[in-house]
């Protein structure tokens, strides 16, 4: 595991429950410069404990490659915790973005 992995994992897994964080913002935290990283590293995680459903798109949307059961997984973890949504694919920011 890469220490650029272990940092990204630190920061998704102080994700409280009912709170969503864009994968810039992941990164912003992180000091890395391509929020794609974020992605790739979410994407490699293998342990389902990490919140990694908890991390979106800058527009709210669900990662449609989510690891653990794609977005309907991602969206049906995030709605147990009482994330809302604005239509489908798409996590209401102004009341669920961590900032």
């Amino acid at each position: 595991m890469t220490n650029t992995f272990q940092q990204i994992m630190a920061v998704v897994r102080q994700i409280p429950k009912g709170k969503v964080m864009t994968y810039g913002q992941v990164a912003e935290k992180t000091e890395i410069l391509d929020a794609r990283v974020v992605g790739w590293c979410l994407h490699a995680n293998k342990d389902p404990q990490t919140p990694c459903h908890r991390v979106i798109n800058k527009k709210g949307r669900l990662a449609p490659g989510y690891v653990f059961g794609g977005p309907e997984k991602q969206k049906e973890k995030l709605k147990k915790e009482g994330v809302a949504f604005v239509d489908k694919q798409t996590v209401d920011l102004k009341k669920h973005l961590l900032v």
